[in-house]
Parts: structure tokens; C-alpha cells; sequence
């Protein structure tokens, strides 16, 4: 078990609070008027970039707001989402459909949409979720999973460690405090250890305690594995289906994401956050492409 979590330091007097850092606002969607029910809009912010590219759990977590004001319950429990295209910074629009209502679940459908240079419609993503009361499930919990040994905060490199800068650039690593388990950055090194491992620190950079749409930004925030099996170059995720188990308690989370298998151009990635009272409160396993060049 890992040691007792210590928070980043954030400045006295700067921690932000759900609602008003910039992970809500760059999330936030605006519901159209009364002629157009189910309907959102959204300018899609730069700052969650990869490579130029937006990140797919920052794009989980803006369908996810959408559906929790379409549906009568406000927590994801289950979301499941096929990325079709690279999605834009700009606007964006989201249509949602509620597909069934119940006493405990209820399940509804997103697309987000934006325009090509063209002008045409394009379909980004489109989600199938459902969504309940995270507060009103029981404490019985029976589980053989385990939190992730990872060295305390303060001996994990940052970003700002590594010797060369990100391939391509990245906006994202600035909103979050990522601080990774030295055992699975080896290929920051040059030296990836040919196991599809990485295990992480995960906090949003201006403090803000982590709630389920935070989760579903963290289970796809973590460098990619294959860059520990020695790969290099965008990993773009086809599928991710991400679970929610639990309102995670305040502090800094945990995350182990692993790879057992590359095939075909395509690998798995199984993703559990843990929470600082060491309950698993997130999984995920998502289908990603990967580019087959060696590291060099």
C-alpha cells in the first residue's frame, strides 16, 4: 500500500473549489432554449490539448455535464464513448436523448458536433451512459483489488523533470499536477522498460479536489503506455468506457494504467484511480491505435 498521500503545493489562498476552477469552466455547457430540448453548446477550450489534439477524457467530461442536466440523475455511473473524429478547439454542439428513466439508473445518449472547413457537420463522439445517485449506494465493499504502490508525491518526477519537452507540445500537462512513478518513466529516459505500465499522482494543477467528472478526465490523463513499450507518437483512443464506483475524498488520486496486450496496430489500456482513503472510486479500459515506430 502506498504511503499517506501529501497534497501539491498549491499558494495559500489559491486552491480552487468545485465550480469555480478552470476544469468547470472549460467544461461548462449551455443549455439552448425551450425550441431546441436536449440541446448544448460549448466553445471547446485549447488548453486540453495533446499535441494538438483535445484530450479524450477532457471530451468525457464535457458530454458528461451534458448528460447530467438532460437526465433526473446527476452522477455517471457507466459512460461509454466511441470517438469518431479528432475534435477542435471551438465550438461544438451536443445533442443528448434520454433513452430511459428509472427509480435508481437512468440512461441517455451525446453527440458532440462541430463544423469542418468546409462548413459540414461532423459527428466527434458520441457516448451511451447511464447515471444515478453515487451517494445513496451502500458502504459494503468486498474487493481482492489493492491500491498501487507508488513512491509518496515529492519522489515522483513532474513534467517539468524532464529532460526534453513534450513531443509536439501540451497545453493539457499544465492544468494538472501529474507527478509519475519513477519505475515507469523510462522512456522519458530514453530507456522504457518494455512494460505496459504507468502509475501516477493526479491532481488538477489549481487545487480543486477531484468529483465523478474529474474521474473521468483522470482515467485517460496519464502519459500512454506505450511509450513504455518503447513506442512513440499520438495514441488516439477508438473506445473508452469508464466506470465510476465512488465520490472520491478530497486529496491528491492515484492512478495505475496497464497494457497486456498490442496487436494489430491496437492496444488495451485498464486505467483504477484510488482515492486518499484508498478506495478504488474509478476504472477504465479504453481501445487505442498506436503508431508502430520504435523510440529513439
Amino acid at each position: 500500500m502506498a504511503d499517506a498521500p501529501t497534497a501539491p503545493a498549491v499558494a495559500p489562498g489559491t486552491r480552487a473549489t468545485t465550480g469555480d476552477s478552470e476544469f468547470d469552466r472549460d467544461t461548462a455547457v449551455t443549455r439552448r432554449d425551450a425550441g431546441a430540448p436536449g440541446v448544448y453548446d460549448i466553445d471547446l477550450s485549447a488548453g486540453w490539448t495533446i499535441m494538438g489534439a483535445l484530450n479524450g477524457g477532457y471530451l468525457l467530461a464535457v458530454l458528461g455535464r451534458a448528460l447530467a442536466d438532460a437526465l433526473p440523475h446527476a452522477d455517471p455511473f457507466s459512460v461509454s464513448a466511441h470517438y469518431l473524429t479528432a475534435s477542435r478547439p471551438g465550438p461544438a454542439v451536443i445533442r443528448t436523448d434520454v433513452v430511459r428513466t428509472g427509480r435508481t439508473l437512468s440512461t441517455g445518449q451525446a453527440s458532440l458536433f462541430q463544423y469542418d472547413d468546409e462548413g459540414r457537420e461532423v459527428e466527434r463522439l458520441r457516448v451511451l451512459a447511464s447515471y444515478g445517485d453515487l451517494a445513496s449506494l451502500p458502504d459494503d465493499v468486498r474487493t481482492s483489488a489493492e491500491p498501487p504502490a507508488i513512491p509518496p508525491i515529492d519522489q515522483c518526477p513532474g513534467s517539468e523533470d524532464s529532460p526534453t519537452p513534450v513531443l509536439g507540445g501540451s497545453s493539457f500537462a499544465d492544468r494538472m499536477t501529474l507527478r509519475l512513478d519513477p519505475a515507469t518513466t523510462g522512456w522519458a529516459l530514453g530507456a522504457p522498460s518494455g512494460r505496459g505500465e504507468m502509475r501516477g499522482w493526479f491532481q488538477l494543477a489549481d487545487g480543486r479536489d477531484a468529483d465523478p467528472f474529474a474521474l473521468l478526465l483522470a482515467v485517460d490523463a496519464l502519459p500512454p503506455t506505450a511509450f513504455e513499450l518503447g513506442l512513440s507518437g499520438w495514441v488516439p483512443t477508438v473506445e473508452l468506457t469508464a466506470h465510476v464506483r465512488a465520490r472520491p475524498a478530497p486529496g491528491p488520486l492515484r492512478v495505475s494504467i496497464t497494457t497486456r496486450n498490442l496487436a494489430g496496430g491496437f492496444l488495451e489500456e485498464d486505467a483504477e484511480i484510488w482515492d486518499a482513503a484508498d478506495r478504488l472510486v474509478a476504472q477504465s479500459r479504453q481501445l487505442a491505435r498506436v503508431r508502430l515506430t520504435e523510440r529513439v
